[in-house]
C-alpha cells in the first residue's frame, strides 16, 4: 500500500496530553480540528475484560473532543464486528483512524481481509490519517512478533502484520522492553531483524510521525531507535528520520 495520508507510530501515551502536539499536527493536515473526524478503535483490547475497550474508547473520545475534533468510538472487537454495517458506516464517515493498545495479533486477525480494513486502507490511500499506539503501531507495519513470549536462546517468530508499512517492524515501550522480556531477549530482537526490514524501537510517550513528503519526525518526550542488518541509529525528539522505501 502506498502511503498517502498522515501516519503516526506511537510507543505509548495514546489519548494523554503528551500526545496533544502529535494529534494536533495530524489534524492540521486534515484541515484543522473542526474538520477532523476520528474513529477511535479499541480493537487490540478485544480479548480483555469488557471494561478495557470501553475505557480506551472513553479516553479517546475525551482526548479528541478536548482538542476540538469530532470523535466516535467504533468498537470493532472481533471479525463479526468488522463486517457490521453500522461499524462500516462509521468508518466511511471518518478521516482519522486511531488504533489503541492491547494485543497486536488479535488486532491483525480481527481486521485482515475484512470490509472494515478495506475501508480504512482505501480512505488512508485517499488521504485520511492513520495512527497506532503500542499494539496498534505493531499491527499496521509489515511484520510483528510475540515479544513477551521470547525465551532464552529463541529467535523471534515474525508474523505478517497488516502491511501499511511493509518494511517496518515496531517495538513499542522500547525504553522498558528489557524489563518486560529480559536483556538477552531484547538483544536477540535487534540481532534478528529480517532481511530488508527496519526495526523501530519507539520509546514511551513518543511518536514517529509522517505528515507530508518531507519525511518522518520524532515527536513527544523521548527517542526512536532504528535497526537494520547494517546499522543502528538513535533519534531524539524533534529529529527527522529517513526511512527510504517505507511504502510499497
Amino acid at each position: 500500500m502506498r502511503i498517502s495520508g498522515p501516519i503516526a507510530l506511537v510507543g505509548s501515551g495514546e489519548f494523554l496530553r503528551v500526545m496533544d502536539a502529535t494529534d494536533s499536527a495530524i489534524s492540521e493536515c486534515l484541515g484543522g480540528a473542526a474538520e477532523t473526524r476520528v474513529a477511535v478503535l479499541p480493537t487490540a483490547s478485544g480479548l480483555e475484560e469488557p471494561e478495557s475497550p470501553a475505557r480506551w474508547a472513553r479516553m479517546g473520545l475525551e482526548h479528541f473532543t478536548r482538542l476540538g475534533a469530532k470523535a466516535e468510538a467504533v468498537p470493532i472487537l472481533n471479525r463479526r464486528d468488522a463486517h457490521d454495517p453500522r461499524m462500516l458506516a462509521s468508518l466511511e464517515a471518518a478521516n482519522f483512524y486511531y488504533f489503541s493498545g492491547g494485543n497486536p495479533l488479535h488486532l491483525i486477525e480481527t481486521m485482515r481481509d475484512t470490509p472494515a480494513w478495506a475501508i480504512i486502507a482505501r480512505r488512508h490511500a485517499e488521504g485520511a490519517a492513520l495512527a497506532g499506539c503500542s499494539a496498534g503501531a505493531m499491527a499496521i507495519c509489515g511484520q510483528t512478533s510475540r515479544f513477551r513470549g521470547l525465551r532464552e536462546d529463541e529467535r523471534p517468530a515474525w508474523t505478517p502484520a497488516l502491511g501499511v508499512l511493509p518494511r517496518l517492524i515496531v517495538v513499542p515501550h522500547y525504553d522498558r522492553i528489557a524489563s518486560f522480556i529480559g536483556d538477552e531477549a531484547a538483544e536477540r530482537l535487534v540481532r534478528n531483524v529480517p532481511d530488508g526490514a527496519i526495526l523501530l524501537g519507539i520509546e514511551e510517550d513518543t511518536a514517529l510521525v509522517r505528515v507530508d513528503a518531507a519525511g518522518w519526525r520524532v515527536m513527544g518526550q523521548r527517542r526512536v531507535w532504528m535497526f537494520n542488518a547494517d546499522e543502528k541509529a538513535v533519534y531524539e525528539a524533534g529529529r527527522t528520520v529517513s526511512l527510504d522505501g517505507d511504502s510499497a
